[in-house]
This record gives structure tokens, sequence and C-alpha cells, in this order.
């Protein structure tokens, strides 16, 4: 009774894995393919699966992903035919049956995905671009028509003999704000240019200590009071990175500003920059403070390109800081719990 239980269970879960939406196969360190649920196959198009060499009849690109694939690895690969382009994340994991290490490794078809999060994007830029051309345009807009109701009438043109003093004041005022609302509007294409031209980094390797010494240089400028306790580390003390010095410097330069502009005001600031490996050996650089934070309502739109919620600046620091990181096929993320910890992690 109790084998005819383990038998229904075991019928039970394997036909949880036969329905799933996402392709699941386990691999052994020989390469051979132990199993392969019906979703794999039909996102590889390849039946049956044995083998990774299989996969060099996919994609020969493919196989050599699989081939170099490791625990913990997260991979996105576009997968190619005569028909369609498929985009497929890759996560796989150690497990271990029956004392055998094996490797299993899910695979999902994203591209609805990341459809749906370019068409997101795709809006919140153009909401946000939309009200600053509109903040922009629109005193130019109510100072012209003033202006204009002093030289046209009805009737025709105004004669210059009936102009008074302060007809010609404000009409010197109204060409001053015109013009310095043209040159930000000017500013704000010059910083949607500087976006889109970002060149692709050219990288060396670079000690993560003296990269995070020379942010602190450059940041002790802006704590010349210093009121903010700032401290850099690097563990271990050999660690380096593979970058662009000068884009990455860009980065941590920008989040340290954004993190000391945060906490003027706060007594017992402090801000942190950590350059460290992880348990599984992928390197990380860290900025932490401990100021006001970001709100959660807005922590989806910070890196969205002009989005800012200060008085000045374009809002492109922390969208261009992404766009150099996906250069280096590295992440950003974010973290932020208000007045206790805001951290900013580049992940390589």
């Amino acid at each position: 009774e109790i084998h005819l239980k383990k038998q229904a269970q075991e019928q039970y879960y394997q036909e949880i894995l036969r329905q799933a939406d996402i392709g699941i196969l386990t691999v052994n360190p020989k390469g051979h393919i132990l199993y392969a649920n019906p979703r794999i196959e039909r996102l590889l198009n390849y039946t049956p699966l044995n083998h990774i060499k299989q996969l060099k009849q996919v994609d020969e690109a493919l196989y050599a992903l699989f081939e170099d694939l490791q625990p913990f690895d997260s991979k996105i690969f576009q997968l190619a035919n005569e028909r369609e382009k498929t985009q497929l994340a890759l996560k796989a994991s150690a497990i271990s049956v029956d004392g055998q290490a094996l490797l299993l490794v899910m695979v999902q078809d994203i591209h609805k995905e990341l459809d749906e999060k370019e068409t997101d994007s795709w809006v919140r830029l153009i909401r946000v671009l939309t009200h600053e051309i509109m903040n922009t345009i629109t005193p130019i807009t109510s100072i012209s028509e003033s202006i204009l109701k002093y030289f046209k009438t009805e009737k025709g043109s105004v004669p210059i003999k009936e102009f008074n003093e302060s007809q010609i004041q404000n009409t010197v005022k109204g060409l001053e704000v015109i013009k310095g609302q043209g040159t930000d509007l000017m500013e704000f294409v010059q910083s949607y240019r500087s976006f889109l031209s970002l060149p692709k980094p050219d990288r060396s390797l670079v000690s993560a200590q003296n990269l995070l010494d020379k942010v602190k240089v450059l940041m002790d400028q802006e704590n010349k009071k210093g009121t903010i306790t700032f401290n850099v580390v690097a563990d271990p003390v050999d660690l380096e990175f593979f970058i662009d010095e000068k884009q990455i410097s860009q980065i941590l330069v920008n989040l340290s500003k954004n993190a000391i502009q945060s906490l003027v005001k706060q007594e017992n600031g402090q801000l942190n920059i950590f350059a460290g490996m992880t348990k599984n050996g992928k390197k990380y650089i860290e900025v932490r403070d401990n100021g006001p934070g970001i709100p959660p309502d807005l922590i989806d739109e910070i890196f969205v390109p002009f989005f800012t919620t200060k008085n000045t600046g374009t809002g492109i620091g922390l969208s261009l800081s992404k766009q150099i990181m996906h250069l280096h096929d590295g992440t950003i993320k974010v973290h932020s719990i208000p007045f206790i910890q805001t951290s900013f992690v580049l992940n390589f």
C-alpha cells in the first residue's frame, strides 16, 4: 500500500512537470539529459533530448552556453529560427539525487514579458518627456502672448510712439525668460543625445581599492564640512574588475552625490561603498547610505530617463548608470528602507 501511494505521488509530480509552462531538464556531469519535460522540447524545437550535444543541431551558441552553465547561473539567450525569435531566460541550480550531483535547468520564454516591459518603459518615458517639454514650453507660450498684445491689437500693429517704459521693460524681461527656457530645452535635448550616444566600454583590469579611493577623493569635495561619515572598503583587498574605469567611476560618483545631497540635513549621516564577491563568486559594488531613501511609489520610476524629484538636474544620472551596466553585461539594483538603509548594487 505504501508503495502504491509513493507511485501515485510520483505520477502526480510527473504530471505537474509535464504540464508546467516552464521548460525543465536535469543534466549529469557528463552532459546526459536525465529528464526533459515537453515544454522544453517545444521551446528548443527538438525531441527527444538525451544529451546536451544535441543542442548543437538547434544552435551552436546555445550548446556552448549549456556546456559552460554552472549552478546559480542566470542567462538570457535569443533563439532564432526561420519563423521567429524567442527570448529565453535560463536559471541553473545544483541538486543531488541518490548521491549523484545534477544540474537542474529551468528555461522560460520571456518574449511576452519583455514586450510588455518595453511598452511600459516607453509609456513612462513619453510621460516624463511630455512633462518636461510642457513645463518648458508653457511659459514661453504665455509670455509670448502677453508681449504680442503690446505690439498688436485687433486694429493691427501698435505704433512705436504709443509704447511706455513699463511695456518696454516687461518685454525685455519676457524675452530673457524665453531665452532661459529655450536654453534649458536645448540642454535637455543635449542630455538626451548623450544618453543615446554612450560609447562601448573600453575595458581593462582595475583595482577595486584604487577605484573606490579615487571616488572618495572626488566626493570629499562634496562633503567639505565633514558632517557625513564616508567609508570605502574592498574585500578582498586585491579584488579587480574588468571594466571601463571612467564609466563605472561615473556611476559611483553619481550615486555618491545623490546620497550626500540626501544626507546634508541629517545628523549621523553615513555613506559606505563596498566592493566584494558573493558566495557564488560574483563581483559587486554596493553604495549604501542611511538617508531618507526612495518612496515605494517612486522606486520603479527612478531609472526612467529624465525622471527626477530634484529641483535641479536632468534626471538622466540613474538611467545612464543602468545603460552603462547593461553595456558591461551587468545589472544595477536598488533597495530602500527610508532612514535605515538605501543601497544601490552594481552586479558584474
